[in-house]
């Protein structure tokens, strides 16, 4: 059962209900949700629920009706976020997870490791007990494997998964792992699944090969009984009558379970088809499904691998793979999940201020702005936000030290360049760009929970909202007054403030859930290919910590030239002979010098020695030259 505790119960109140609950034989956890807190329940015993309505604190008593109690959607309404060392797993991040299918020898795995964390993976599978079908097949190098793979994740700063196959394993690989895997074969080892769940350690579990959802949920639910709650689904791939491919993988499976829980998802498209060839198109498929992430086998040498050649990746082909998944990411409302690479010496004592705790990230707009999504996308969800009424008041709050870094807009697909952003970026030199984000805008028509289409009277947003927005007006609200806005999000922050059921907004799903309201039409857009890039912004002092977050790919420059002619043509043609890539240029007026014009342009990022030549050359001819920036793009 949950137990609904009251806003204002005391920390006194809480312990009894703890201790009566415990007394009686529940096994007691305690879950902090955005609106409540609740104590989940859970464990052999009949009890009168009106006992327990009845405690001081209590607000309310809700029945779970899943035979999975722990893990259901019913039990915790927000997603968990699993945490493996640096690496967090759910949420709208998608993780990637890399290596071979068998740890072989050292310098199969070293060279492995090293290749799919410069590409992009952030966590390290490997295994060292291999489960075979034959017992004449490799079954791996055991716990000198663990070692070998623990080094390996050492050395690349990267949390390691590694597969356990018995009961007496468990205390030994705890050692070494920073999360258990549970193989298909071993889902319903409930043995295992006990021994595993009294360790706390984040758990991979993999779907049997012919096992329901239910039964899949009930598997982790033995972990989470037993003293975990750090649990991963892995969906890869049912035995069914088709013989073409391995398994046959159910990405059907992927949204179902995500209603039914809040546990993270990911896919594994390797063991999934049993073909090199379909593991790409297949982990896209499982990110498109709504997945939290992939875990795939590469190989330095597939084609001499002792374990599962035929469906390991190059390493190219992994490093293409990334990529595409990186571009998809922005299109299924999420981000590829990053962690820091070894940060340089000087930096090292700056990294702990990054923590959630401590960092506040600046944005223009309301809470439940699409500017607020950007934020929450490049760094973590719990970080601290402040919203600003105006940009400039954003470009202030990092010149001064009062957040740490300030996400703002600097183009949308359908509008455009968004100026602002440029102005005060020539106007703030102390400030430099570190990164760049990309959300796909969703609009939605937003209510008040229970409204019905024919009752709406008025619709409110940005202009930009409503422009976008207008087929679906003139089709399903001819008659509906369209009210001009300064803000998407602050159109559902006005909404919630008033009881007229007349009134809509159109808006992002997050700010219909941070106002508590219903979306009665979602992705109302006429153009879906609507997208807002974003720049991360920061103090120079403050921008290493960020950037080492993964390799710059993408430079910004201002600059001005002479007025005379052929003198733009100079700088273009000296970024030209250098065979970089130009990707935007814009001219803006320059404050207090009519008719002279401040140049922006991105181009992408060539090799620093390159970089560094070009710099210095259109130093000499400009009139003035700043770099704005050195960072990673959003791929495109």
């Amino acid at each position: 059962m949950i137990v609904i505790l009251k806003q204002g119960i005391t920390q006194q109140e809480k312990d009894k209900v703890r201790s009566f609950l415990s007394e009686k034989g529940f096994i007691v956890k305690e879950i902090v949700g955005q609106q409540d807190t609740v104590f989940g329940a859970v464990g052999k015993v009949s009890i009168d629920p009106r006992t327990v309505e009845l405690l001081p604190g209590v607000s309310s008593v809700v029945p779970i009706s899943k035979p999975y109690k722990l893990a259901s959607r019913e039990m915790k309404k927000e997603d968990t976020i699993v945490q493996v060392g640096k690496v967090k797993i759910g949420g709208n991040r998608v993780a990637v997870i890399a290596g071979p299918c068998a740890v072989e020898n050292y310098d199969q795995i070293m060279t492995i490791a090293e290749s799919v964390r410069e590409a992009g993976a952030v966590m390290l599978r490997g295994g060292a007990f291999k489960p075979r079908t034959s017992p004449y097949a490799f079954q791996g190098l055991g716990e000198e494997g663990l070692k070998l793979l623990r080094k390996a994740g050492d050395a690349f700063d990267m949390p390691i998964t590694s597969e356990v196959v018995s009961p007496s394993d468990v205390q030994m690989m705890a050692g070494y792992v920073d999360m258990f895997q549970i193989g298909a074969r071993n889902m319903q080892n409930f043995e295992l699944l006990k021994e595993v769940g009294k360790t706390g350690m984040p758990v991979l579990l993999k779907r049997g090969l012919a096992a329901t959802i239910e039964e899949w949920l009930m598997a982790a639910e033995y972990l989470m009984a037993s003293g975990t709650d750090q649990v991963v689904l892995c969906e890869r791939g049912i035995r069914t009558f088709e013989k073409a491919t391995r398994n046959t993988l159910d990405c059907s499976a992927i949204p179902v379970v995500q209603k039914l829980t809040h546990l993270p998802v990911i896919g594994d498209p390797s063991h999934a088809t049993g073909i090199r060839d379909m593991v790409a198109p297949m982990s896209l498929a499982i990110v498109a499904s709504g997945a939290s992430g992939v875990i795939v086998e590469v190989h330095n040498s597939p084609e001499k691998a002792l374990s599962d050649g035929p469906q390991s990746l190059y390493l190219s082909q992994f490093q293409k793979l990334v990529h595409d998944i990186q571009a998809l990411c922005p299109v299924v409302g999420k981000s590829l999940e990053k962690i820091p690479r070894v940060l340089p010496k000087n930096m090292a004592d700056r990294s702990p201020a990054d923590s959630p705790d401590s960092l506040t990230v600046a944005f223009q707009g309301v809470r439940g702005a699409f500017s607020e999504l950007a934020v929450r996308r490049s760094f973590d969800e719990s970080v601290k936000v402040l919203p600003c009424h105006t940009f400039a008041d954003a470009f202030d709050a990092v010149s001064s030290g009062k957040s740490r870094y300030a996400v703002l807009p600097v183009e949308n697909t359908l509008g455009g360049t968004v100026y602002d952003t440029l102005d005060l970026l020539a106007m703030h030199p102390e400030l430099t760009i570190v990164g760049e984000q990309q959300v796909r805008v969703m609009h939605n028509l937003i209510v008040h929970p229970g409204t019905r289409i024919e009752e709406i009277k008025k619709v409110y947003s940005h202009p930009q909202g409503l422009q976008q927005c207008r087929a679906f007006l003139d089709r399903e609200l001819p008659n509906a007054e369209r009210i001009s806005f300064f803000d998407t999000a602050g159109a559902v922050e006005f909404l919630a403030s008033t009881d007229d059921r007349s009134i809509a907004a159109i808006a992002g799903a997050p700010a219909a859930s941070y106002y508590g309201m219903e979306i009665l039409r979602q992705g109302i857009e006429t153009d879906a290919s609507n997208y807002t890039r974003f720049y991360i912004l920061s103090r120079e002092e403050n921008a290493e910590v960020y950037r080492s977050q993964s390799k710059p790919d993408k430079a910004a420059l201002s600059f001005s030239v002479s007025d005379e002619p052929g003198a733009l043509m100079d700088i273009l043609k000296m970024i030209a002979d250098k065979g970089v890539n130009m990707k935007k240029l814009e001219s803006r007026p320059i404050p207090g010098k009519p008719w002279e014009y401040l140049f922006f342009a991105e181009v992408q990022l060539p090799e620093t020695k390159i970089f560094d030549e070009l710099v210095a050359e259109i130093g000499k001819k400009a009139v003035s030259l700043r770099v704005l920036g050195i960072y990673t793009s959003v791929i495109e």
